[in-house]
């Protein structure tokens, strides 16, 4: 404190000698003015700036509590798109699996039909055949009966002369006499 004392009589001396300094008589320096305009100033602005800064806090703490609240309701949409993310990955495995064992027993059904269709194909092929082999034979027999019938009759009408023929025209008139 005696410093400031010092300080204060350094000033005033200084102010005396060289014109520049405090003036310790308070109603010549207006202090007292200065003091109560300072004083009003104080007062104005500390009800202006309080109504401002509390205004300015209820804001900011409504803002916040606000931002509570959003974080809350984020926190809880994120727990449910997780349960949600989850629940739709259990959703894809069951159907990865149900499509495995879809496709397995597609491809099974697929074999099982393609050995019937195969063996449909060689039942008939074999039928086919059959039918082919039969047709044959009878065009084969019917050729050779219609060869043997023409050689037959080329022969039978070599060796026919008109005296067997009588002959022969005899006997079937005997046999139907008889008969009748």
């Amino acid at each position: 404190m005696d410093t400031y004392i010092q300080i204060y009589q350094v000033l005033c001396e200084h102010s005396v000698n060289k014109g520049f300094g405090f003036n310790t008589d308070f109603l010549e320096a207006n202090v007292i003015n200065i003091f109560l305009l300072l004083s009003g100033l104080i007062y104005v602005l500390k009800q202006f700036l309080g109504a401002t800064l509390n205004n300015r806090q209820k804001k900011v703490l409504i803002a916040i509590q606000e931002s509570e609240e959003r974080l809350k309701q984020a926190k809880t949409r994120l727990l449910e798109s997780e349960k949600q993310f989850k629940q739709t990955e259990i959703v894809i495995k069951q159907i990865e699996q149900e499509a495995i064992i879809t496709a397995e027993k597609v491809r099974k059904s697929i074999l099982a039909q393609g050995e019937l269709d195969i063996q449909r194909l060689t039942e008939a092929g074999k039928i086919s055949i059959s039918i082919a082999e039969m047709q044959v034979r009878e065009q084969i027999q019917q050729q050779i009966t219609s060869l043997a019938i023409r050689q037959v009759s080329l022969d039978l009408k070599r060796q026919m002369t008109p005296s067997i023929q009588n002959k022969i025209a005899d006997a079937n008139i005997m046999q139907l006499g008889d008969r009748l």
